[in-house]
């Protein structure tokens, strides 16, 4: 079976071809590709399908081998892979996710996708829909008390749950304490959620640590940054056009007044490609 690498802001993903090959136990396939199991670097598992909605659609599985709903540094992806495997010649391109449809510009060059605009949509604060269990309309700047900290927690989503909470200091922060223990308060997430700390420098620059459910702390995420940038224009901390440093490195947020949606812009690059024996994971 054939596979892609690509990164986007740090994060490495496997991409595959699933319009033109059969696959084989999709959960299992996932745990195979990942970090401890194959040792190709994936903070997850993308797979190119048909889709009668839109383009293409795009499902996400996580190196636990469970299905996520979207991630917005890997639907910026799925756009450079269907335009530089000629997929497609459409610069502007839907894609269908379980957070619904995506919309992305490319900007190419020589044949090859170099940048890539993202809309995924409106930020969403209705607890009904992340879903958080409150009797609250808004789940904004709610406080919420693990260990010796209380967080003052907004929830976002696109989708796929998460949640922000804004910190003085986000570099020596310990992330895989205090993101494993939100992401599993499934009080307050039914779904858990990932969970994202920003710190915010200006009004137009914020840092962030990610921490992704069902993975740990991510390098990149472009949703999380997205959620960041949503938190924070209305607790009234940055404006609506925003970069945003993670550790695989600073992605442009823009949360437009005239559509309400939030778009973000960056590179995706392609590390390598490859292909694998699966044949010891049963198909379905």
């Amino acid at each position: 079976m054939r596979f892609t690498k690509m990164q986007a802001y740090g994060n490495d993903y496997v991409y595959i071809d699933a319009i033109n090959q059969k696959l084989p136990n999709l959960s299992e396939l996932a745990k195979y590709i990942s970090d401890r199991h194959f040792a190709v670097g994936s903070d997850g598992m993308v797979l190119i399908c048909p889709s009668d909605k839109a383009d293409f659609r795009m499902r996400i599985f996580n190196p636990d081998g469970t299905e996520g709903e979207m991630c917005g540094n890997a639907v910026r992806s799925v756009g450079k892979y269907v335009y530089d495997h000629r997929f497609t010649d459409k610069t502007n391109v839907t894609i269908e996710t379980l957070g619904g449809i995506k919309y992305l510009e490319l900007f190419c060059e020589n044949g090859i996708a170099v940048n890539i605009k993202a809309n995924i949509g409106a930020p969403v604060f209705d607890t009904k829909i992340i879903p958080v269990v409150t009797g609250l309309n808004e789940f904004i700047e709610q406080p919420v008390k693990v260990d010796d900290i209380t967080f003052n927690i907004t929830a976002v989503s696109w989708g796929n749950p998460h949640c922000v909470a804004f910190i003085d200091d986000v570099s020596s922060f310990d992330v895989h304490r205090y993101g494993r223990q939100i992401e599993y308060m499934t009080s307050l997430f039914p779904n858990r959620t990932n969970v994202t700390f920003a710190q915010v420098v200006n009004d137009g620059y914020i840092k962030i640590r990610e921490w992704e459910r069902g993975t740990g702390e991510t390098i990149g995420c472009g949703t999380g940054c997205c959620t960041a940038v949503a938190a924070g224009v209305v607790t009234g901390r940055c404006g609506r056009h925003v970069k945003v440093e993670q550790i695989g490195g600073i992605l442009d947020i823009e949360w437009k007044e005239n559509d309400g949606n939030m778009y973000m812009t960056g590179v995706s690059n392609t590390v390598f490609e490859a292909e694998i024996d699966v044949s010891s994971i049963p198909y379905d």
